[in-house]
């Protein structure tokens, strides 16, 4: 957490406990939220993939950017890794019992989405042609 935030929570009266788990929640919503997080979980929904595969389907991710996001969910126990000693080597990336459920949680948003789409869409239309973006 940042020297700043800690000071701010300390003045508020917050605990260090409750600090440590407000910056825990602001770091796990940071990494939910990132757009390739949310693919790659839901492309390893459907079961363990190659860096190859995961690369195809993920339309947009750099190499650089799909290789930190897999360091990223394996540091945070979301993913296996695991390196098959072979001859070309083979490393897959697959969903942990904790991934899973953070699978489900996206299907959700996602689904809930889907239902709403329409009306988010007509929502923004009327939002930008009110003029209130501007405001």
């Amino acid at each position: 957490m940042d020297a700043g935030l800690r000071a701010r929570l300390t003045t508020a009266g917050v605990t260090p406990e409750c600090a440590a788990t407000i910056e825990l929640v602001r770091d796990v919503l940071a990494r939910v939220g990132d757009k390739w997080t949310v693919l790659v979980i839901t492309t390893l929904a459907d079961g363990p993939l190659r860096f190859t595969t995961l690369h195809e389907r993920i339309a947009g991710v750099s190499q650089r950017m799909l290789s930190q996001t897999l360091r990223s969910l394996t540091r945070d126990g979301l993913i296996t890794r695991t390196a098959y000693a072979e001859v070309p080597p083979r490393v897959e990336y697959a969903l942990t019992p904790l991934g899973r459920s953070l699978s489900d949680t996206v299907t959700h948003v996602v689904r809930w989405v889907q239902e709403h789409q329409t009306e988010i869409v007509r929502n923004r239309e009327e939002f930008d042609g009110s003029g209130s973006a501007t405001r």
